[in-house]
Formats: C-alpha cells, structure tokens, sequence
C-alpha cells in the first residue's frame, strides 16, 4: 500500500489514506514521488465545486520524482532518474488530436492524473499527494533542472505549460507585445516565460502593492487595471494578451487593449459565465477571444526543456501535507507567492 492524502467527502478535510497502486506494465514507470504542486483544481475538486467528484479524491497533478521501476518496454527512462507527470496520464492515443502530440484536447477524452476513470481500484485515478504513482511512459516527462531546484519545478507541470502552450502557439518572442492578466500561480509563470521569449510584457494586476512583483518576475511595465488612464494609455497596442483570471469580469476592457488581429486567450475558467463581450469591439478590429488547456506531452517536455535552460522555476513556499487545508484555504484568498508545493516526504510521518 501507498501512503497518501486526500478527500472522502466535499466538506471534509483532507486526512491520510492507505491506497493502491498498480504493478508497473511492460510501458509503465514506477515513481516515488518527492514533491507536488499544490493547484486550484485540486481545491475545486476535492470541494466538488466543479460536481463529479469521486470519492476518495487524491489530488496532485504537478508531480516530481524519481524512477523505482520501470516496465519491460521502456526504453526511455530508466531507474533513479529524475522525471514529472502533469495533468494527464492517457488518452485514447488514435485520435486526430492525439496523433497530433495534443492529447489534452483527446476527442475521447483524455485520463486525468485524478478523478478519471480507470480499470484498477478504486476505479478512478488517484493523484500525487502520495508517496508514489504508476504512469504510463508515455505521459512521464524528463527533468533535467539541478537536485535545488526541483520543488519549484513541480508547478511548471500545470501552471508552466498552461501559460507556455498558447505563448508558443500564438508565436510570442521579440517584437510582439504581450499582456499578462493576474499575477498570481499562472500569471506569474506567464510573465516569466514570456521575457524569456523575448516579448515587451506588460503585467495587469487589480493591486497597486502587486507592481513592483512584477516587475521583479520580469515584467517591463505593470498596469493597474482599476486604473482608468494607465489602461486607456495602452489602447490598441497588444499582439497578444493572456488572461489568467479565472474570477468573473469584464473582458471588452482588455480587447479594447488588442490591436487590430489581436488575440486575447483564456486560461482560467470562472465560477460565473464572464459578461458577454461586445460583438462591435471584434468585428470592427478583426480580434478574437480564444481559449487554451494546458498543453500536449511534446510541448510539455520542450517547456521544460526552455526552463531549464533559462534557469526558470515557479516562485514556491513548501509546506507538509498535514497542512494541505490550510494551503488549500489560503490559496482561495489567493494568500501566497506564488504556489505551494508539498514536500512529500512528509506522507511518512
């Protein structure tokens, strides 16, 4: 059995559990798992805000580990390297979509690294706040940053490739600039993925006290939207811009910020529908509003890839699993710097 923590119910808190994990198959990778990153899914799912929740729920899905074990067929990853597992770990695999290396967007729909479907008990999938995981190899990725820095890698497996994946597809680098809405678990990684691709970034944050953060994170301006004149001063200005707040609001504030065959693109999917946006304000400028799921396993590694190169890793605070409700708490009044990571060696106390 596996040590872990996790849910029986909505309004109950978190305690520790005893769950199984399958024997490694001939394409599978054993990992014993050292840290994971604590996201805003986990509290939304653990809480059934989202409905479907099954129960028990074992969250985590920016995990970070070390290979036990691996299967007859891998040849990809071996014994006592240092590798993630993000968000997903299958799909139907035959998809147009899957044959395309974008398997969050499986037509059959992809597996979960929680709370989907799957044949072994407790006929859902469990995820990493627990001591370790069985995942296919084709969802494992490899991480190459230094033996310091790999907590603060664990978010880059859902914040990191949830900002990347629209970056690079909407072909941000030098001479494009780029908005980065909310500064907080995504807009942070935004930000610094973004000045390491060399764009004009322009951070957006509701708070005065959140400027000189952003800056810090890379930013070459920041813009309080609350402020009537610093927004107007950048009308029609933006290549691009990546909205990361997934509260409620008015997006027609920032298309009126776009340039004409402008792009604005939703990462954070709100509670409440968004106030519908002015029809006028797209179709007199040819702009658009778009939405993007965290990325395929191929951009996944090549993010990772970049991060290590450019020395980039999530800004963190570690704390131990029995703290995870109170983590989960204070992540709802957005109440850290800039995402929490769980030190999962703590599961054996």
């Amino acid at each position: 059995m596996t040590k872990a923590f996790g849910a029986l119910a909505a309004h109950q808190k978190l305690e520790a559990l005893d769950i199984a994990r399958r024997a490694p198959g001939p394409h599978d990778v054993q990992i014993d798992i050292a840290y994971c990153g604590v996201c805003h899914s986990d509290l939304h799912t653990v809480r059934a805000e989202w409905g479907g929740t099954l129960y028990p729920c074992v969250p985590g899905h920016e995990i970070v580990g070390t290979v036990t074990a691996i299967g007859d067929a891998v040849t990809g990853f071996a014994v006592g390297q240092t590798v993630g597992v993000g968000c997903m770990v299958d799909s139907c695999q035959h998809c147009p979509s899957c044959a395309e290396g974008l398997e969050q967007y499986c037509e059959n729909g992809f597996t979960g690294t929680y709370n989907s479907p799957t044949p072994e008990a407790p006929g859902h999938t469990l995820g990493g706040y627990a001591q370790r995981i069985v995942v296919s190899d084709r969802f494992v990725l490899r991480i190459d940053h230094p033996a310091q820095q790999l907590a603060a890698v664990a978010p880059l497996l859902c914040a990191g490739i949830t900002t990347w994946s629209p970056l690079r597809h909407w072909q941000v680098g030098p001479g494009k600039k780029v908005g980065i809405v909310g500064i907080g678990g995504l807009g942070h990684m935004g930000v610094k993925l973004a000045h390491a691709l060399g764009a004009h970034v322009v951070a957006f944050t509701t708070s005065e006290s959140k400027r000189q953060d952003a800056l810090d994170l890379g930013a070459d301006e920041v813009v309080v939207s609350r402020n009537p004149d610093e927004m107007a001063a950048h009308a029609g200005s933006f290549d691009f811009i990546l909205n990361t707040v997934a509260a409620s609001h008015d997006l027609d504030a920032f298309v009126a910020l776009l340039k004409r065959d402008g792009t604005m693109c939703l990462v954070g999917v709100p509670e409440h529908p968004h106030p519908s946006p002015s029809v006028g304000m797209l179709i007199f400028g040819r702009k658009s509003i778009a939405g993007s799921l965290i990325g395929g396993i191929a951009e996944t590694q090549e993010m990772l890839d970049f991060c290590a190169q450019h020395g980039i890793v999530s800004d963190i605070e570690m704390i131990d699993i029995q703290q995870i409700d109170e983590a989960h708490d204070r992540m709802q009044k957005s109440d850290v710097k800039y995402r929490f990571v769980i030190d999962n060696a703590s599961l054996a106390a």
